[in-house]
């Protein structure tokens, strides 16, 4: 995502570059993480990490799981588990949309991106995706690969 110029607030944590490898993300959603202070405190420092993690429909509520956020070391005696669940907050609509994705065959959700939007709140976009084969993946690498070719040639013949 591109930072705009008059969202001053907006900051990129943590971005889980390889799900657009691994997986075919189909359809994204914003959602809301309920987080404790510390948690918030130690984000805004820059200390998270989505990779491992990924989200789950589980009992009418969307969580995310593997998570981590580093400790935040000002705060003695309320610390955070690093690697907790954490509730996602989605309307019921989406929530019912994320659940009957999940139930097709070969669909995930995958955290893509955690960040802090305009307002300054912590937000996730969480895409429903479909894992890639290794065939496919090295299709979507000649792609790449041929578009960044192509380009060098549009330049060297300008």
């Amino acid at each position: 995502m591109a930072k705009k110029d008059d969202d001053k607030n907006y900051k990129v944590i943590a971005d889980n570059r390889r799900a657009r490898f691994d997986y075919a993300i189909e359809d994204d959603l914003e959602c809301g993480i309920i987080l404790e202070g510390s948690e918030v405190k130690s984000l805004r420092s820059g200390g998270a990490n989505i990779a491992e993690s990924y989200a789950a429909v589980e009992e009418g509520e969307l969580w995310l799981v593997n998570a981590y956020i580093a400790p935040y070391k000002q705060a003695k005696t309320f610390q955070h588990e690093e690697r907790r669940r954490r509730k996602l907050l989605v309307g019921k609509r989406e929530l019912a949309r994320l659940w009957n994705a999940t139930q097709r065959k070969g669909m995930t959700l995958v955290p893509l991106v955690i960040y802090f939007n305009h307002r300054g709140l912590v937000k996730l976009k969480v895409g429903i995706a479909k894992g890639k084969k290794t065939h496919d993946k090295r299709a979507s690498d000649a792609k790449r690969d041929w578009a960044r070719q192509k380009q060098r040639l549009l330049k060297d013949n300008s």
